[in-house]
């Protein structure tokens, strides 16, 4: 019996892929395009689409434990909603789903409340399942690196009231380490859900000085300002998923995203070490020029 990696050849899934390989463990990448991603040795590719509940049922044959990531979507519920219905189906009995931090909270921002859709659905169908809860990427910023260094300015209008920005190498690191807790489990382990987050708060002038001690050079946030940050996301993707970004950033701006006291102990606890921090993630972001 099998662990299933959904969302194999994105950032977080080839990351846990990566983590899982050499844990001797019989390993499925689920992948909509034959042949395109590189995975680790050993791993076997297994074609699907999560909106086609026969290649899904497929996937899905034979399959212990399940780690499903949705990329951000139109049919990001539908997608969920089948493929977690079919795992039922299949008895499948231990479960990570990745969602996002407040996702109760950020009710406008249409991929949160479909990721708190889908964390319902989990509960109401009594899923043994891992759900986590991460907080924006530090990796995110590699977007925005041109823009830093040839303008001098932080763009990510993610304000002040404060992000608790995790890296994604730890999000792996933890996932992987739920996945084969309960994949080795003779009864499948009650439901749970973590918040993913790293160990300081960020603000938006505070992110612009990191980089900025880094380059060695006066680097300026760029503000609040939505109208360019919506337009600039616009003019390289589609125009919905532009809005939902917005619409985050707004929220980010109100309220925050922060874990509840003492996750961060309970996180490094789980890792045996502390959590990466913003700097370090910088530094690695760098040294790719």
């Amino acid at each position: 019996m099998s662990i299933l990696i959904t969302g194999a050849s994105g950032t977080i899934g080839s990351l846990i892929l990566q983590r899982l390989a050499s844990a001797n463990v019989e390993l499925k990448a689920l992948v909509r395009t034959p042949g395109k991603a590189v995975l680790p040795d050993g791993v076997t590719e297994v074609v699907g689409d999560m909106s086609s509940p026969k290649s899904m049922r497929a996937a899905l044959s034979s399959v212990r434990t399940l780690f499903l990531l949705n990329a951000v979507t139109p049919d990001e519920v539908t997608q969920a909603l089948m493929t977690l219905n079919l795992a039922k189906e299949a008895g499948i009995e231990r479960i990570v789903y990745l969602s996002v931090i407040h996702a109760d909270l950020y009710t406008n921002v249409p991929h949160f409340t479909g990721k708190h859709t889908v964390e319902r659905m989990i509960e109401s169908l009594e899923l043994p399942a891992t759900i986590l809860r991460p907080a924006y990427f530090m990796q995110n910023d590699e977007r925005i690196k041109s823009v830093i260094e040839g303008y001098g300015i932080y763009p990510m209008p993610i304000g002040e009231a404060g992000v608790e920005m995790i890296d994604v190498r730890d999000i792996a690191d933890i996932a992987a380490a739920e996945l084969l807790a309960r994949h080795h489990t003779t009864h499948a382990l009650p439901r749970r859900t973590l918040e993913l987050v790293g160990p300081e708060i960020l603000t938006g002038p505070v992110a612009a000085g990191v980089w900025g001690e880094e380059l060695h050079r006066e680097i300026h946030y760029g503000g609040d300002g939505l109208d360019g940050f919506e337009q600039q996301l616009a003019a390289y993707g589609p125009d919905w998923m532009a809005y939902d970004m917005r619409l985050m950033m707004g929220r980010i701006q109100t309220i925050g995203m922060h874990a509840a006291p003492g996750v961060v102990e309970v996180l490094e606890k789980m890792l045996g070490r502390p959590l990466r921090n913003y700097r370090d993630a910088v530094r690695d972001l760098l040294k790719q020029d």
